[in-house]
């Protein structure tokens, strides 16, 4: 099991880093398992960009309804009936969500029924959604992957999620060894739940807000805005701590906010708190817990 970034900015438009999405890929004795957590903007790109679609996706989860992580779900889904998915949809998130989702397509549909008539596609069961509200403390199943739903505090946004993802080693590799585990934080503050969650596990995927690099900008953001916004982020002087007390195997930043911030003085603060391995995330950053090497362009190197 690894997971890719597709998306490690916020709702700050930014050319490098596109919106909040992930992808957790495992390859189990049954077959392949593909998991899209989030939706921002840009996903359906950055799907393509990893060898990956909307037509392949076994489920899309949503940590939250918070517009930078749910803007492209109706491109997801209309993309993946181009793509000549055959299955409906299946999407999880918290409550709110299937009003949300079947608004969109309510939205839409006039100008997807005009499309449907004239494509004269040989299949509209990707256009079929199966919506699923989750609550914390539930435990999905897909394929030979578990995911357990965490709460996490990004208020005053609640429901927010953070995930838990726990799979065999691949086929033939580690036989014997424990599963491993990605746990992926969603927004939110300080969070003890999250960190008694993702105790011990191989990769911890946590967002991180720069505060220092975020100043006053008339007519755009106050103080009170920024404290406002960094009320419900982690610090980037906090998430080395809650790595360091979850004990975790490697930490990997995203949902960078800014975007722009110095990825060098990042780094440097964080590993003031945690000893293992950082990684700053990058869009189509793959991250493989088990071989513990980190893909990226053309590049591959090992974290161990």
């Amino acid at each position: 099991m690894d997971i890719t970034l597709l998306g490690t900015g916020c709702p700050a438009v930014h050319t490098e880093r596109y919106g909040a999405g992930q992808l957790i890929r495992h390859s189990g004795v049954d077959g392949d398992t593909e998991i899209l957590i989030d939706c921002g903007s840009g996903v359906t790109q950055r799907l393509v960009g990893t060898g990956s679609s909307g037509a392949k996706l076994d489920a899309i989860l949503l940590t939250h309804l918070h517009s930078d992580h749910v803007i492209d779900i109706y491109q997801v889904i209309v993309s993946a009936w181009h793509q000549g998915r055959t299955t409906p949809q299946r999407i999880y998130g918290p409550t709110g969500t299937r009003k949300f989702v079947e608004g969109l397509m309510a939205v839409w549909k006039e100008e997807l029924d005009l499309r449907i008539a004239h494509e004269k596609r040989p299949s509209t069961a990707a256009l079929e959604l199966d919506i699923t509200e989750i609550k914390a403390g539930e435990r999905l199943q897909f394929g030979e992957v578990t995911v357990d739903v965490v709460a996490v505090d990004h208020q005053p946004i609640d429901p927010a999620f953070g995930f838990v993802f726990a799979a065999p080693k691949d086929a033939g590799k580690d036989k014997g060894r424990a599963a491993t585990k990605i746990a992926l934080s969603g927004d939110t503050t300080y969070c003890p739940a999250l960190i008694e969650a993702a105790k011990g596990v191989d990769l911890l995927v946590h967002e991180v807000f720069v505060h220092r690099e975020m100043h006053v900008v008339e007519g755009v953001r106050s103080a009170e805005t920024i404290a406002a916004v960094a009320g419900y982020h982690t610090l980037s002087d906090e998430v080395g701590k809650v790595a360091s007390e979850a004990g975790v195997g490697c930490l990997l930043l995203t949902h960078i906010v800014p975007p722009n911030s110095n990825r060098d003085d990042l780094l440097a603060e964080v590993q003031k708190s945690f000893d293992g391995p950082v990684l700053v995330g990058e869009d189509l950053m793959r991250v493989d817990p088990v071989s513990k090497s980190v893909s990226y362009g053309a590049a591959r190197l090992s974290y161990a």
